[in-house]
């Protein structure tokens, strides 16, 4: 999701058509077009009379709760293997049991009351299991990130009043800070105290809890206390008729979620992939050449994954690619962060047109999902919104410009959060929350991002997007991957600087680079400073940390 292809001031014209209101989705897809979507997925499959009905007795007790996906899905088919990591398979059944007796152990207090828990793993069959049974508990939950420092985590635990943490043994330094009164249990690995729990637990009937839980999906937190994001609980089918209108899923997809679980957008794939009654490929770390063996050992037909992932798999030698087999790959979806149009492109080149991209944010999910079509005609594009989202480009004054004008981007839809937990929401503009980017609408109606609007670099009175910087340079052969910020400057205000990560073997001077951009973009888009870095400082879900860069 690169920038345009040039710079500068834009001018508002007046008198453009106002924002079209929102519509349920309900409404917006009718029942004859999901009733569509789903009949190609798979999921109004016929099936043998008895499962169908405890499938649909589930969803009817449990709702579309995460737990409750997972019980039907176990109804349906018990035997199905539901998740492969790096310990083995479990069968859907197992999972279904396995949660029921960890919801029932989570809390051992006299009240009986939910705990508020959170989770600090990585990708593996305990942190999908964490979350299955704090939904079935009904317990508030708070998905704790990676990526973040200790002292934030702790932040993190005091703001929720969180009563139990489930963490991976190896946060040790996070553990260790976790204050007395909170119950610790160590996940990752078929030793760990989690693992005990859960087999050694009793069996007990389990059944829908008073009242859902929060789900609060935690901000990149780069800088300060990341915000919580209350993510709503009860979903419905909102989330599974929106991603079926773009992406071709289907039931038992072998989907492979590289992207960080933690995140908004491994978490919303996992409760997809339940839905489908998908097989599950997890693996705690990523490694380019362990993606391409997977794919190829378990026959994956969905990949899941943040866009520099495809990156690093482009990286792999060609002899070292050709190895594996990974012509079982239908899809190949990506979110949460830029997707650069370069990327896109060789990424279908080398796999086929199998990219989805999507775009949105932590606080509304995805509001537009780009297809290989779209990719193929404007790789640079993040698509269009599905389904029961609109999306407005909007000005200073809240007033929708025209196309081809850029301005704020704003959406609405049924997956917006319910606000931050401390407090406060984002900008709302007729039904339409901010989502802090700047950007345009084509004539086609498809979206293009330029970047954060806090990030544009107004440079001796020009508006300078680093997006379209960036996209010229990615274009060289010698580059891998490149971030534009802006500095403060005592002359303009501010200027471009470039931080650019060559391409193993090669060799460009700071001259070429300001030479390429002045022959592609206007004089004041040239960087003056230009810095050559091993790599790009990025959190886990593959955002550059700008502010790293110049602090």
């Amino acid at each position: 999701m690169s920038g345009p292809s040039e710079l500068g001031r834009r001018t508002v014209s007046p008198g453009t058509a106002p924002v079209p209101r929102a519509a349920p989705v309900s409404r917006v897809v009718s029942a004859a077009r999901a009733g569509g979507m789903f009949a190609r997925s798979g999921l109004w499959r016929p099936g043998p009379p008895l499962k169908v009905a405890r499938q649909l007795g589930a969803l009817r007790r449990w709702g579309t709760l995460l737990g409750g996906t997972l019980a039907s899905a176990a109804a349906r088919d018990p035997g199905a293997v539901a998740i492969v990591d790096d310990a083995g398979e479990l069968t859907y059944g197992e999972v279904d049991a396995r949660t029921d007796r960890l919801a029932a152990a989570l809390d051992d207090s006299a009240s009986g009351a939910a705990p508020r828990v959170a989770v600090l793993c990585r990708n593996h069959r305990g942190m999908v299991e964490a979350l299955v049974a704090c939904s079935k508990r009904g317990s508030d939950l708070v998905l704790l990130n990676t990526g973040m420092s200790t002292e934030q985590l702790a932040a993190v635990l005091r703001q929720h009043e969180t009563d139990v943490v489930i963490a991976d043994a190896e946060f040790t330094g996070f553990i260790a800070a976790v204050p007395k009164t909170v119950r610790v249990i160590t996940a990752g690995g078929t030793a760990s105290e989690l693992e005990n729990l859960i087999v050694t637990a009793p069996a007990a009937p389990i059944g829908p809890p008073p009242r859902a839980g929060r789900t609060i999906v935690l901000s990149s937190g780069t800088t300060g206390l990341p915000k919580g994001a209350d993510r709503h609980s009860r979903p419905g089918l909102s989330p599974l008729t929106s991603i079926l209108s773009r992406i071709p899923y289907r039931v038992h997809e072998r989907m492979f979620i590289e992207a960080p679980l933690f995140h908004t957008w491994g978490y919303a794939m996992l409760q997809v992939a339940i839905s489908l009654r998908a097989t599950i490929v997890l693996r705690a770390r990523f490694d380019p050449e362990q993606t391409l063996r997977t794919i190829d050992l378990t026959r994956t037909t969905a990949l899941v994954a943040v866009p520099v992932m495809l990156q690093r798999v482009l990286d792999v030698p060609e002899a070292a690619r050709s190895e594996h087999d990974t012509s079982s790959l239908r899809i190949a979806a990506v979110s949460g962060s830029a997707l650069p149009a370069t990327l896109a492109t060789a990424f279908m080149d080398e796999f086929g047109d199998v990219l989805y991209n999507l775009y949105g944010s932590t606080e509304a999910s995805w509001v537009t999902v780009a297809t290989p079509a779209d990719l193929r005609a404007r790789p640079d594009t993040a698509g269009t919104p599905p389904p029961g989202t609109r999306v407005a480009i909007l000005d200073e004054a809240g007033d929708p410009v025209p196309p081809g004008t850029t301005g704020r981007i704003f959406a609405a839809n049924e997956l917006l959060f319910a606000g931050y937990t401390g407090g406060g929401t984002k900008e709302m503009r007729d039904g339409l929350m901010s989502l802090g980017d700047l950007g345009h609408l084509d004539e086609a109606g498809r979206l293009f991002v330029h970047g954060r609007d806090d990030d544009m670099i107004v440079s001796g009175g020009e508006n300078v997007f680093p997006g379209a910087i960036e996209e010229v340079l990615e274009k060289l052969p010698q580059v891998r991957e490149v971030a534009v910020v802006g500095v403060p400057d005592e002359e303009f205000g501010q200027r471009a600087a470039a931080y650019v990560v060559l391409r193993e073997g090669e060799t460009l001077d700071a001259d070429a680079v300001r030479a390429h951009v002045r022959d592609h973009l206007a004089r004041f888009a040239v960087p003056r400073d230009v810095h050559f870095l091993d790599a790009l400082p990025r959190n886990p879900t593959g955002k550059v940390l700008r502010r790293a860069l110049h602090p």
